[in-house]
């Protein structure tokens, strides 16, 4: 019996990597009411690079899609713990070389979905051992069998983190970046009006990376790049594409004021506020759960 269950490969699922501040410069919509918003100057700063802190494998050609087909097939449960998988047969069965699937099951190996061991050959590995906190592994997650409790575990993972973010992020002094934040929340006031859900999700996205940057703490700026991934797969085709809400727009805007203004507790409390009306997350305050 074959171990692949696909014969041939297919496209992986179009998605965008995390958002940057800046990036959404790149993107436009009508009627824009105000100029560009200004890129970061300069050399590469650590703000220029919130949200990179991934391992993720999009847009690299071959191996790329390689890597999304058999991750995609082992979150999804297509391929199960301990299943081999052997790189002649998976060569064969999606037409690439050999180079291609070695690297392709390296990148599987570094995310903790495969083990590779003498005279054991390549298994996949039980969900204990996955990086759970991958951006890929998240998203494959979000679009396959385990899309609810995936979408709760992330909104749970926000809930302990972003109001806290918000807190520390208070009174930072950046007037540079307090204007970006104030720029992307008109940004979503004028997407959440026209409807325009893809441009509000990668403004909503690149604000909340900032604030977790802001913070001041390097293991909160490490999860920017699972935030982004979390508001952008909780946006995403597989839910309708409802109008963001005006409480939404409202509340990031009190938001960003209380950072301004340096008040840790107004901005914990817009955050917390937030979250139980977010758009693209079910309106929930996570609770204790019997086990």
């Amino acid at each position: 019996m074959n171990t692949l269950a696909h014969p041939t490969m297919t496209p992986a699922r179009s998605a965008e990597g995390p958002i940057v501040p800046g990036d959404l410069d790149r993107f436009t919509y009508a009627d824009r009411p105000t100029p560009p918003a200004p890129r970061w100057e300069g050399a590469e700063s650590d703000l220029s690079r919130v949200g990179r802190k991934t391992t993720s494998s999009r847009g690299r050609g071959l191996h790329g899609q390689l890597v999304q087909q058999l991750g995609q097939m082992i979150v999804s449960g297509d391929l199960g713990a301990d299943r081999p998988l052997v790189p002649e047969e998976i060569g064969q069965r999606f037409e690439v070389s050999r180079t291609v699937v070695r690297e392709s099951l390296r990148v599987l190996e570094a995310k903790g979905l495969v083990s590779a061991r003498p005279n054991v050959g390549t298994r996949v590995r039980p969900v204990g051992d996955w990086n759970l906190l991958d951006p890929d592994i998240i998203e494959w997650r979000a679009f396959g069998p385990q899309r609810d409790e995936q979408r709760r575990e992330l909104f749970e993972l926000r809930w302990a983190i972003d109001p806290l973010a918000a807190r520390l992020a208070a009174g930072h002094g950046r007037e540079d970046v307090q204007q970006r934040l104030g720029e992307l929340v008109e940004i979503m006031g004028h997407a959440a009006a026209q409807a325009d859900l893809s441009t509000y999700t990668r403004a909503d996205a690149e604000l909340h990376a900032l604030i977790l940057q802001l913070a001041g703490n390097r293991m909160l700026e490490h999860l920017s790049g699972i935030v982004s991934c979390a508001l952008q797969v909780s946006g995403g085709p597989a839910i309708s594409c409802e109008r963001p809400s005006e409480a939404s727009v409202g509340l990031h805007a009190r938001l960003v004021d209380a950072l301004g203004a340096g008040d840790g507790t107004a901005g914990e409390a817009a955050m917390r506020a937030l979250l139980t009306v977010h758009p693209e997350i079910e309106p929930s305050v996570p609770a204790p759960r019997e086990h």
